[in-house]
């Protein structure tokens, strides 16, 4: 690093943290740079209350409290979480949104205000209320508390934007796999938990033709007085947007082509240029419109208007009566599962596998008991094997029609030490785990050397994983 930069950067920190702090005056700054004034006698202020600084951002020891009370909050165990064990994580996450800033991997600030909202929406659903929320939170209005969230979202953005970057090119080849998986002692080898594979049959009861025809009547005259009357297309979705992920901030998201949306959203979003509307347009959670607020490059921040057509009573019974009649045709022995799920079933995603869901972790057909999610766990739970379940709603918490199904579980695996050739999914994860771990670990340490980094005195002595304190 050259020594004009180290200098700039140097006293650039040293200034901003006695403002911040406020504990000594410019003149005891200018000293701290070597910089002497002979007329000053002011007394000299011990600074404390900063615990590191990684690039351009400063650690206060107060920020390590406050993730030690987050973390007995969210009823995490902290018996063998130590300050410095904090300090160290706390520095990672600064070094790579530093990073990230460098490398220009910027984050939107409609993106971070976007996902505070969110949590904002979730903690007043959890909490009660704006007022206990702020409450809880010790925050005397909701702007300290938006302001305070608002840096630790874009903070942690900025640092998973630069983690992903660092993995996002590694993969494993099979013979990695096999060589990860044979250099384990026996003896050390991962068990694996019990296990389910499950299969379903799902029946999605579908709107009158008359249902959907209202709604694309409703999202055009919505449209027609955006582009004619200059109506806004953020009011329009506070009040009209079905979408409870985007309704209560106008219908915001910002994405990239690979944001995880559905392939007919996507496609439409990126057919149009800034500031146009699209034409009403189906996907399976309804009819939507778009308008482009802005284009930067591969991404792009939008707004949307969700409707989903109403659904009689009279096609949720039919729904559930095919399931029913269905389910006894293969009690009967008319049908295998996996055939009746070939013929009969409306969802795209299993059918044509017998019904077999998928993993949405590692894609395998196995769900760990542990590790399922509770939605699926408590419908299958008391499954018998061979049983076939009695239709189930599933609604659709990303604001869809429900959905119906019958559900069997296919296969269970007892716990068990893992096997190369039956848990090859399993291991492969591990590998590459192992594999951007070590990628991650030689980033660090090469950005650790090249980045200016302070720790203070009363730290130096951690035993940190990182080689954070440079001689």
């Amino acid at each position: 690093m050259n020594l004009r930069f180290m200098t700039k950067k140097i006293k650039g920190l040293f200034i901003a943290f006695f403002a911040l702090l406020g504990v000594v005056q410019a003149q005891e700054a200018d000293e701290a740079l070597g910089v002497k004034d002979s007329t000053s006698n002011t007394k000299k202020v011990k600074l404390d209350g900063i615990a590191a600084v990684v690039g351009d951002y400063v650690i206060l020891e107060s920020d390590i409290d406050k993730t030690l009370i987050d973390l007995q909050n969210q009823g995490a165990s902290t018996q063998d979480v130590t300050r410095c064990g904090l300090l160290g994580k706390l520095m990672e996450d600064r070094l790579y949104a530093h990073q990230a800033v460098q490398d220009s991997l910027l984050v939107s600030d409609d993106m971070v205000n976007a996902q505070s909202d969110r949590q904002i929406q979730q903690l007043t659903q959890q909490i009660g209320s704006v007022e206990k929320m702020l409450s809880y939170y010790k925050k005397p209005d909701m702007e300290s508390f938006r302001e305070e969230l608002f840096e630790i979202n874009k903070l942690r953005m900025l640092s998973e934007k630069m983690q992903g970057k660092i993995v996002e090119e590694i993969e494993v080849t099979p013979e990695e796999v096999r060589q990860f998986f044979y250099k384990i002692p026996e003896d050390e080898r991962p068990v694996f938990g019990a296990e389910l594979e499950i299969a379903q049959i799902v029946k999605q009861p579908e709107a009158p033709e008359e249902e959907k025809q209202k709604v694309i009547d409703q999202l055009k005259e919505i449209r027609q007085d955006v582009l004619e009357n200059d109506a806004s297309f953020n009011v329009k979705a506070i009040l009209y947007s079905q979408d409870p992920g985007s309704k209560s901030k106008g219908g915001f998201y910002s994405m990239t082509k690979e944001t995880p949306f559905v392939k007919e959203f996507k496609d439409v979003a990126f057919s149009l240029q800034e500031g146009e509307i699209s034409e009403p347009f189906e996907t399976s959670f309804g009819y939507h419109i778009i308008y482009i607020e802005k284009i930067r490059g591969q991404e792009l921040d939008l707004r949307h208007i969700l409707m989903i057509p109403d659904i009689p009573q009279s096609a949720i019974d039919k729904a559930v009566n095919e399931l029913d009649t269905i389910r006894q045709q293969i009690l009967d022995g008319k049908y295998t599962f996996a055939e009746a799920a070939l013929n009969f079933s409306d969802e795209k995603e299993t059918k044509f596998d017998g019904g077999l869901l998928r993993n949405p972790v590692n894609f395998d057909s196995r769900f760990e008991l542990t590790k399922m999610d509770p939605t699926l766990y408590n419908q299958v739970r008391d499954l018998k094997d061979g049983e076939i379940s009695r239709p189930i709603r599933e609604d659709d918490q990303r604001g869809g029609a429900p959905k119906f199904k019958i559900m069997k579980i296919s296969n269970r695996y007892d716990e068990h030490e893992a096997d190369f050739a039956k848990d090859y999914m399993k291991i492969q994860e591990l590998a590459l785990r192992e594999k951007q771990f070590k990628a991650i670990k030689e980033w660090m340490d090469e950005h650790i050397e090249d980045t200016y980094i302070h720790v203070d005195s009363e730290s130096r002595d951690c035993d940190f994983a990182n080689n954070w304190v440079k001689e």
